[in-house]
């Protein structure tokens, strides 16, 4: 049956190839969609590998409203990212709304923080919440528009910029929700949003949603998403860190700070009780100080590992007692406990007062996981951003919390990426995750780009160790020979910013062709500019190794300066690879190569973005020959020629080249 369907809509003369004007037959796409359609049927999980041009969003959007229509229930399509959950919805579910003969009905959701609050909008109207006369401009534009919206989505704004200060103060976040009490739930962009969604076959939601939900469903929280049968996550290889942060524990600074200022908004007539909210609120703000200010290791942005002793200590008599930082924490916990006993008060009446209660309990329940670093599946850290000082807790391995609280207890789930194999191996990614290989299959979709005449891999011969202080100078008089040879048309892509910025330094003064770098403005206006500047050469790092699509001549060659190993001293590594230690096995080969294979898979996969793209790969780590573990590297790769040589890559914008083949 499966074949049948699958013949009926990409077949030559199938449903897709008549309603849609470039559509071309692809063994790929045709082989995934049918291993997605066994997968429903027999109740499987299924990953799957496919790579660009595959066309992976048709070959699982059709199974996956085959099985609703056959089994009436509900699936969830989960995406890396909002740009291509917003694809889904604007383009590829209402082309085969229109083509298909069995009608089916889609809905989106998005983190609540995307949304305007009716609520909060009008409070904020007679409350001093903006400061000069262009925030009050565009304060007013959004009151006028959420007259207009029927979403609600900040998405619709294209005429503000993108970061508006005050959003934060009028979007409808959950932790400042009065919920049903609110009297303007009925009309709430939240609860329309909802009330589509459970109306709905096919629910299009991003990871970060999905794992917010997936931690609440069963406690007192309810849950965010309707019930669903199945999920398939696309850009799945995102799974692992975007779980621990959700299944993981946060307080901050701004936290704190936000939660005494909306004090201050409450309804309350009584003269006493306000004297005492604002004294507490006064006593909170000063102890925060004071417990924030002690974090002097932390002087710069970036993660630091809370230490074991660092908020308690043992004396020589073995008894535990509290570091001053512990006692800045007692003190600071036992206001914050005081205000709660203030806000009970008045919780039953004021709904205001009810939510400002339970931030205030979860803020110190948060604190005390973190400081007491009791759940030894955790690691503990903390993170400056600009002024934002994070304490965090996360879990240091995610297998176990997924297939208890996801993959026993849904169907079939469906995960795919372009990058989710290592050395032709899925076992990465399904220990990491946490799947029943009993379950669980696993297929590389063929590729409908032919990297052997369409690429080529350019490995410099005489590179140093990356580690050595000549690496960025040598780098640098590489990249600037390819450039030349390319004529710009090049992504720079660095594992580090001080690399990228390092590298931008010394080759933009060598170079005529435009330079651009990564933070001189915002992700998009950066690719715009690349796309619209002839010869243009972009250096990025992190932020653009994925998600980036260039076709055509523009991008012809994608240089990495080093093998995209992830920091061995960040926290979170440094306590999966610790994990992976003090259970026998060998951290770097069973996390730190497979991980860093899979950054490397998605850094190249930059280039080559449809049929007639051809261009050079330059990898100028040398280690990928010089290294045992460079062959795990070198097997990921699509198949294509490499060389030592840059005049192999010349001749190859010449229609023609030489070089092995990997």
């Amino acid at each position: 049956m499966e074949d049948d369907l699958i013949e009926k809509v990409f077949g030559t003369d199938g449903l897709v190839s008549r309603f849609h004007d470039k559509y071309e037959y692809r063994e790929g796409q045709v082989k995934m969609a049918a291993a997605i359609a066994t997968a429903f049927t027999d109740k499987k999980h299924l990953m799957v590998e496919a790579g660009t041009g595959t066309g992976k969003t048709l070959a699982y959007l059709i199974p996956a409203i085959a099985a609703i229509i056959r089994d009436k229930k509900r699936i969830i399509i989960s995406t890396g990212t909002k740009n291509l959950q917003e694809q889904l919805m604007e383009k590829d579910i209402p082309f085969l709304q229109k083509i298909l003969p069995n009608k089916f009905t889609a809905a989106y959701m998005k983190g609540r923080s995307n949304y305007a609050c009716l609520y909060r909008i009008k409070k904020a109207e007679n409350q001093p919440v903006l400061d000069g006369l262009e925030q009050m401009d565009h304060f007013r534009a959004i009151s006028r528009w959420v007259n207009e919206t029927a979403t609600g989505d900040r998405r619709e704004l294209v005429d503000l910029p993108e970061e508006l200060s005050f959003w934060n103060r009028i979007n409808a976040r959950a932790d400042i929700c009065i919920g049903q009490k609110c009297p303007e739930f009925e009309p709430c962009f939240i609860t329309r949003m909802r009330s589509r969604a459970d109306a709905a076959d096919l629910i299009v939601v991003n990871h970060h949603l999905f794992f917010a939900d997936l931690n609440v469903r069963g406690n007192q929280f309810g849950r965010v998403i309707p019930d669903y049968s199945a999920v398939i996550f696309d850009e799945a290889h995102l799974i692992e860190d975007i779980a621990s942060d959700y299944f993981g524990f946060q307080v901050s600074n701004f936290q704190i700070d936000e939660l005494v200022r909306d004090i201050d908004g409450l309804p309350i007539t009584d003269a006493v009780s306000t004297r005492e909210l604002t004294r507490l609120s006064a006593r909170i703000i000063g102890l925060a100080d004071q417990f924030w200010i002690r974090f002097t290791q932390a002087r710069t942005d970036g993660r630091y590992p809370l230490l074991p002793d660092v908020f308690t200590h043992r004396t020589s008599s073995g008894e535990s007692k509290p570091t001053p930082l512990g006692e800045a924490h007692f003190a600071l916990d036992t206001a914050v406990k005081d205000l709660e006993t203030a806000l009970d008060a008045f919780a039953e009446t004021l709904p205001e007062a009810e939510s400002l209660l339970r931030r205030a309990r979860q803020a110190r329940f948060d604190l005390e996981f973190v400081v007491s670093q009791s759940e030894r599946n955790y690691v503990y850290w903390l993170e400056r951003r600009g002024k934002g000082i994070f304490l965090r807790a996360s879990p240091v391995d995610v297998s176990e919390l997924l297939r208890e609280k996801l993959f026993e207890k849904v169907d079939t789930c469906i995960l795919t990426s372009a990058t989710l194999s290592s050395n032709g191996s899925f076992n990465f990614i399904r220990e990491r995750l946490g799947l029943d290989s009993s379950k669980t299959t696993g297929m590389v979709a063929p590729t409908s780009f032919d990297y052997e005449k369409q690429a080529i891999l350019y490995l410099p011969k005489a590179m140093p160790d990356p580690r050595s202080p000549e690496f960025t100078q040598m780098a640098a008089g590489e990249i600037i020979k390819i450039l030349e040879v390319t004529q710009g048309h090049a992504f720079v892509l660095c594992t580090s910013n001080q690399s990228m910025n390092a590298l931008f330094e010394l080759v933009s003064s060598r170079v005529n062709f435009p330079c651009l770098v990564q933070g001189s403005m915002s992700r998009a206006g950066l690719l715009d500019r690349f796309r619209e500047t002839p010869n243009a050469v972009l250096f990025a790092t992190a932020g653009f190794w994925q998600g980036v699509d260039v076709q055509g001549e523009q991008l012809s060659c994608v240089i990495i300066d080093k093998l995209p190993f992830a920091v061995p001293t960040d926290p979170i590594v440094a306590a999966r690879s610790r994990f992976i230690e003090d259970n026998g096995g060998r951290a770097f080969f069973e996390y730190s190569v497979p991980q860093a294979v899979i950054s490397l898979k998605q850094g190249i996969g930059r280039l080559i973005r449809s049929r007639t793209d051809r261009g050079v790969i330059a990898i100028l780590d040398p280690r990928l020959r010089t290294k045992g573990y460079g062959r795990d590297f070198l097997q990921s790769l699509p198949r294509m020629r490499i060389t030592s040589e840059l005049s192999d890559a010349r001749r190859l914008f010449e229609g023609s080249g030489e070089g092995v083949i990997i």
